[in-house]
């Protein structure tokens, strides 16, 4: 720490978070950053944390930091894509926005020496502040086949998104060394300014993890059953696993898949789907489940099934071997890379290996138990403190490079 004191006494440093609950792993990645702020106990540096949805209230209200609330409005994403279709000079705009752009104005007011945005929003480069951003994937440009991200217009956003927050950050975080290397590749980042930051489970599961398990769920959940916590996007899957489920339903009558997540996107060509296979008592759909229920839904669950396209890592899986959850993952990527011989892998493309992945974790007893044991151990050796001090290490770096 003797580099700090380069440093002005009272750094200020401010963190906006932008995403609600609803937003599934990029949600509990910003509350994982918002835990590592306030972990972070140094008399020369001054917090203020930004907010733009009201359920951050529950989180904030347990931290001893400034809060403010910054309203979005008009003035989120679909104004920076305005902004993108207009093709004005990102230095320019940079230049005027702070006389007339209310959000940039309530965030250069708070004069922090540095800013996180761990939202993946455009504010890292629309707001004339030196900015620490995370890119969580570029799969526009390694899985384009899918409609929600690779459309001319999402690939073009997309696209202009993540070349202006490589140009203009101070720092990038991203969640593997294969994340690291897509950036680079990408957009020829210098390496030195992009920090792997691996993602952990959620930390409201530290609480289940110390209560008796037969919690009580608001919702019906059969006694067996596999999980996949995800919202329905083609490029989750969903689709090829509902057909695995028809493909082993003969040797497993039982056998039960709960798919969790909003309502919404393609969840109404999903239930047909389900309906149309006579798959409705083996294909569940709960809805989207708080929080304070996954704990418990996890230690329930026979075991996690991801088929997901995209990468590189995923929350989900973290969240399984945290509760000793045993789980199957798509093996592309970097997932093996974060699982580590603690979950089965499959081809996403196979419904045939994704079909015999599912048998085998519905029948064997000791292959559960077996990637249950290892999964803990896994988890136990990249945890909530390990990532508290990583990000702390990380900020320390950057804070003084700007001094430098």
């Amino acid at each position: 720490l003797g580099s700090m004191f380069c440093r002005k006494i009272k750094t200020r440093v401010g963190l906006l978070l932008t995403i609600d609950p609803t937003g599934g792993g990029a949600f509990q990645y910003d509350l994982s950053i918002l835990d590592a702020v306030a972990a972070i106990k140094d008399k020369d540096i001054e917090f203020v944390v930004g907010y733009s949805h009201p359920a951050w209230l529950t989180y904030l209200e347990k931290i001893k930091m400034k809060t403010l609330h910054v309203p979005m409005g008009y003035w989120g994403r679909f104004f920076a894509q305005l902004v993108h279709c207009s093709g004005i000079s990102l230095s320019l705009w940079r230049a005027l926005s702070p006389w007339f752009h209310p959000t940039i104005r309530s965030i250069i007011k708070e004069k922090c020496d540095l800013w996180i945005f761990p939202s993946q929003d455009p504010w890292c480069y629309l707001a004339p502040v030196p900015a620490v951003a995370t890119i969580h994937d570029l799969m526009h440009r390694y899985e384009r086949r899918f409609p929600e991200i690779g459309t001319w217009w999402q690939y073009s956003w997309r696209e202009w998104h993540f070349k202006n927050t490589s140009k203009w950050s101070k720092a990038i975080l991203v969640d593997s060394n294969l994340g690291k290397q897509h950036v680079i590749d990408s957009y020829g980042t210098d390496a030195s300014k992009i920090f792997v930051l691996p993602f952990i489970a959620p930390s409201y599961l530290e609480y289940f993890e110390r209560q008796v398990t037969d919690t009580p769920l608001d919702i019906n959940l059969p006694e067996k059953f596999i999980f996949y916590p995800a919202q329905f996007w083609e490029h989750k899957n969903h689709k090829r696993l509902i057909n695995a489920v028809a493909l082993i339903k003969s040797r497993f009558p039982d056998i039960c898949l709960v798919l969790s997540g909003a309502h919404k996107n393609l969840y109404e060509s999903l239930f047909e789907l389900v309906s149309s296979l006579g798959l409705t008592k083996n294909v569940l759909f709960p809805g989207y489940l708080q929080d304070n229920i996954m704990g418990t839904v996890y230690s329930k669950a026979r075991a996690m099934i991801m088929p997901t396209f995209s990468g590189p890592t995923n929350i989900p899986p973290l969240e399984a071997m945290k509760m000793g959850c045993p789980l199957a993952v798509s093996s592309i990527y970097a997932m093996p890379e974060q699982t580590r011989g603690a979950a089965l892998l499959f081809n996403p493309e196979s419904v045939e290996e994704m079909a015999d992945a599912m048998a085998r974790l519905w029948h064997d007893d000791s292959l559960c138990a077996e990637l249950s044991e290892r999964g803990k151990v896994i988890s136990s050796q990249w945890d909530k403190e390990h990532f508290e001090a990583h990000f702390r290490d990380i900020l320390f770096k950057v804070l003084d490079a700007q001094a430098a």
